[in-house]
């Protein structure tokens, strides 16, 4: 414990700093620390580190350096059902509260009774249906604190902690090493463009800019006092999923990547689409 009136030793005065160095040192040593030792942790860093290497025939220019991930079951939690399928079941009450008459029409009906067993028999024109009405009719910015609100306050049903808890160390791992060696890391998801965007920075250090989703309407307007606005409308615009994935990377993107990430058939084609990144233009 140190007093008033007794100097301090020089070497205790820098040890913070020699920590923080020491620290970062060994986090750059193993920028994928959590990885289990082995063939595909090695074969990420040999691929970053040719990459990046003037001198490789497989040099890759800075430009060119873009990097996908899939979110849902690659970067976080997918089980039991999608994040985003928990918001909008969560937002049928307040949904119905405005709109009564809602209420005893199906899917909200079935919703409301609480019936687990009945909910997910829900089927996939059901659950389209729950999902336009709870993510339309609002301006955009409306949605994104929605989302912000929800998000910051639900908890898994299982782990009993916030969904942004629930995101997998090793990926964020490989986000930030790639984006050490110059990569822009992308989400591109089946997910919902302006769910997303609503706390992809703040979990995974990418910006809004950077999100690639399934997207519905907006259609432009002038709010009561005469600003110009953009609201929601049920209809979809762009299902970023399968074959949706790399036509969704072409529209915001506008390149192929050279590194995607991805848990499932959803993911094939831009998967796929990746691997042809030296096809003749």
């Amino acid at each position: 414990m140190l007093t008033r009136g007794k100097s301090v030793p020089r070497w205790i005065a820098v040890l913070p700093s020699f920590l923080l160095i020491v620290a970062s040192a060994f986090s750059q040593s193993d920028p994928l620390a959590s990885w289990n030792e082995g063939a595909a942790k090695q074969a990420i860093l040999q691929f970053v580190r040719t990459a990046t290497d003037s001198s490789s025939p497989q040099f890759v220019p800075l430009e060119q350096r873009i990097a996908v991930f899939d979110q849902d079951g690659t970067t976080w939690v997918e089980q039991p059902v999608y994040t985003q399928l928990a918001f909008a079941l969560d937002q049928v009450k307040p949904l119905t509260a405005k709109d009564p008459s809602l209420a005893g029409v199906e899917p909200f009906k079935t919703v409301l009774s609480g019936d687990r067993a009945a909910i997910a028999k829900l089927t996939l024109p059901d659950l389209e249906k729950m999902v336009f009405a709870t993510h339309s009719g609002m301006t955009v910015e409306q949605f994104d604190a929605t989302v912000k609100a929800w998000i910051a306050t639900a908890k898994h049903p299982r782990f009993h902690r916030p969904y942004t808890d629930l995101v997998y160390e090793p990926m964020l791992e490989v986000m930030r090493f790639l984006r050490t060696n110059g990569y822009k890391t992308y989400i591109v998801t089946g997910g919902g463009q302006d769910f997303v965007r609503a706390y992809s920075d703040k979990v995974y250090g990418i910006p809004v800019g950077q999100v690639v989703g399934s997207s519905i309407g907006t259609q432009f307007g002038y709010a009561p006092d005469g600003r110009a606005i953009l609201t929601k409308q049920p209809k979809l615009m762009l299902m970023n999923d399968k074959t949706g994935k790399p036509e969704g990377i072409h529209l915001v993107i506008g390149q192929r990547p050279i590194v995607a990430l991805g848990n499932s058939t959803g993911d094939q084609r831009m998967l796929e689409y990746t691997l042809e990144e030296k096809a003749e233009a």
